[in-house]
């Protein structure tokens, strides 16, 4: 029996000799003889070869703790052996980067995967304004490959071009160099009117380097940072 059309010519594997390559703007593609990974738990949706998965708790009791406290931190599995595995995150847009001895403040329920050779942490976020005192988020530090997902096609904007400001909700990372503060807009009495709250948070960047923001304002799906007993939930996580 002999099949027609372009399906199996179309959507072959990408011949990219990187360790993190994109399959597609969906699916990230790992060469696993390059060394172990973390991955998002439950991201694997195939691999060729021999894979193993350990859902061992990244970072050990110190993160863990953390992790509790704050309601921020990655759930990850130690991806080990040889071939190729492909990781997904409900159909989200996948973004790859390279860090060379360098760092990124992201919300860690947009972490897709990242090297081994890159150590996390919770950290407190360093910011003036209102709540800021109760914002967290994962930072990755070192040298190694790192992907994270994006709900849409996301826009890097240069903060040290202009005064730069996002909704909480649609930030996804920032990279180092990037100071972030709380902006309050009241929006006044035409706020009220409409319905509002009367208050808008905003996060406002300066200083040198990129912040991430996506299309959409649903980054406080599972992430995690929390702001107290301020009622605001979190500003970067749910």
């Amino acid at each position: 029996m002999t099949l027609y059309g372009s399906l199996f010519t179309d959507f072959t594997e990408t011949t990219s000799p990187d360790p993190f390559a994109l399959q597609n703007k969906k699916l990230l593609k790992v060469q696993m003889q390059y060394g172990p990974v973390w991955a998002k738990s439950g991201s694997m949706v195939a691999y060729q070869g021999d894979v193993h998965f350990e859902n061992r708790g990244v970072g050990g009791l110190n993160k863990m703790l953390k992790s509790a406290v704050t309601g921020e931190g990655i759930k990850a599995m130690m991806c080990t052996g040889q071939g190729e595995l492909f990781l997904a995150d409900a159909a989200k847009d996948i973004q790859v980067m390279y860090l060379e001895n360098d760092s990124l403040s992201v919300n860690g329920n947009n972490v897709l995967a990242f090297s081994a050779s890159i150590d996390w942490d919770i950290n407190r976020i360093n910011a003036r304004g209102a709540m800021a005192g109760g914002l967290y988020n994962v930072s990755l530090r070192g040298t190694g490959y790192v992907a994270v997902t994006t709900k849409g096609t996301p826009v890097a904007l240069d903060v040290a071009s202009a005064p730069t400001f996002a909704d909480a909700q649609a930030v996804v990372l920032w990279t180092s160099g990037v100071r972030m503060d709380i902006r309050v807009d009241t929006g006044g009495i035409a706020s009220l009117v409409r319905g509002g709250s009367g208050e808008t948070f905003q996060m406002a960047f300066g200083g040198q380097g990129h912040v991430l923001v996506q299309p959409s304002e649903s980054v406080v799906e599972g992430g995690g940072q929390t702001t107290g007993s301020s009622g605001i939930g979190s500003l970067l996580g749910g």
